[in-house]
């Protein structure tokens, strides 16, 4: 399975000629995609999702699912969207999705808390949306949010050490600088490190298979 990275938290899983297309968000350039048959969006904040990335999708895969918790489910309410809960397992070969967490992380006291799900793919890859969820097992690579309004890198150190990946990459990093997200990287890599894991460095187009 490859794992590509895009800017900020899109991302994209290929395996055997089928791709599932996870958060085409607003900070994400229009993507060139081969085989869609799946996508996911974590929630409904913008740099997650956009309408005009998911009918571009939509155009060129017709009848591509959509899976995403009910808050998304209410945002693109001109979407057919199924919606997804913690525990929800999906299969759509060669992919198993099984769907985690529940809520977006707290930015702030005076900002609602959206619905939120963490997605992991055939037991192997694990990007929890915009939360600390964790898969509850350890995982061979993991895509780790390293800047958010919300985030807190001392926190998602903690999350790359309670997940233990053997591979982990930083994602959602797209409004922080050059050095604030090398600085990020690094801390997450310190943490993956602990286990006997490693830093993955991607930019936006590069990929890495599992």
């Amino acid at each position: 399975m490859r794992v590509t990275k895009f800017e900020h938290a899109t991302l994209t899983l290929t395996d055997s000629g089928r791709t599932i297309v996870i958060d085409p968000g607003s900070f994400t350039t229009p993507l060139d995609l081969e085989g869609v048959v799946a996508v996911v969006v974590t929630h409904e904040h913008a740099d997650h999702w956009t309408p005009d990335h998911l009918d571009r999708i939509l155009e060129q895969f017709p009848d591509t699912p959509i899976y995403a918790p009910e808050g998304v489910a209410k945002a693109a309410a001109g979407f057919d969207i199924t919606v997804v809960h913690p525990g929800d397992v999906v299969d759509i070969a060669p992919f198993r999705l099984e769907f985690f967490g529940g809520t977006h992380a707290l930015i702030h006291r005076s900002i609602p808390v959206v619905d939120n799900v963490g997605v992991l793919v055939n037991d192997e890859f694990y990007y929890p949306g915009d939360s600390y969820a964790e898969p509850g097992r350890p995982v061979k690579l993991l895509a780790a949010p390293v800047g958010a309004p919300w985030l807190k890198i001392g926190e998602a150190m903690d999350f790359v050490l309670a997940v233990k990946p053997r591979q982990v990459f930083g994602t959602h990093d797209l409004t922080l600088s050059v050095a604030g997200r090398d600085m990020g990287r690094g801390r997450l890599g310190w943490a993956a490190q602990q286990d006997g894991g490693e830093l993955v460095v991607l930019d936006p187009g590069d990929s890495v298979d599992i």
